[in-house]
C-alpha cells in the first residue's frame, strides 16, 4: 500500500533553486534509499521529480516551466500530496525481493533507479517462462544493480 503524504508547504528559494521543503524525513516514511522519486500532486496539478537531500533537509526542485506553466511563485503556500513513484518493495514478487534483501548494494542501487529503469527491469525478469529462467535473471540482475548498471 502507497503512503501518500500530505502537507501545506510554502514555496521559497535554496541555493537558486526554487524548492518546497518536506516537513518529514522520507527515509523514515517510504525506507532508506538514496534518492526518492516521487509523484503527487502540488496545487492542485500532477508533479513527479526526486527529493533532494540538502543540509538534513528534504527539498523538492520546482522547475520553471513547471512554475510557469502551474503559476507558482515564491512565497506562495501551497497544498502537496507525494508518494514514492513506481513499484516498492512491498509490491515486488518475493523471489526478487529475497535476492534484493540478501544483497543491499543491490538493493541500494535498485530503490535509487527511476521508475523507468526498475519496469524495465520487472519486465524482464517476469517475463521468463521457465523458472530456471527466471531465477537466471534474477542472478543477472543483482549483478548488474551490483555494478551499477542502470539497464540490461
Amino acid at each position: 500500500m502507497v503512503d501518500v503524504k500530505q502537507f501545506r508547504a510554502t514555496v521559497s528559494k535554496h541555493d537558486g533553486k526554487v524548492t518546497v521543503a518536506l516537513p518529514f524525513d522520507p527515509n523514515t516514511a517510504w525506507g532508506e534509499k538514496p534518492r526518492h522519486h516521487v509523484t503527487g500532486v502540488i496545487a492542485g496539478q500532477p508533479f513527479r521529480g526526486a527529493v533532494l537531500a540538502v543540509s538534513g533537509t528534504f527539498l523538492l526542485s520546482l522547475g520553471a516551466a513547471w512554475r510557469r506553466d502551474v503559476g507558482i511563485e515564491v512565497g506562495q503556500a501551497v497544498d502537496v500530496a507525494l508518494a514514492p513513484e513506481g513499484p516498492q518493495l512491498d509490491a515486488l514478487p518475493t523471489d526478487l525481493v529475497d535476492a534484493l534483501e540478501a544483497e543491499p548494494d543491490a538493493k541500494a542501487f535498485f530503490e535509487a533507479l527511476a521508475t523507468f529503469y526498475r519496469k524495465a527491469y520487472l519486465r524482464w525478469i517476469t517475463g521468463a517462462r521457465q523458472p530456471e529462467a527466471r531465477q537466471a535473471r534474477i542472478a543477472e540482475l543483482i549483478g548488474l544493480l551490483k555494478a551499477s548498471k542502470k539497464e540490461r
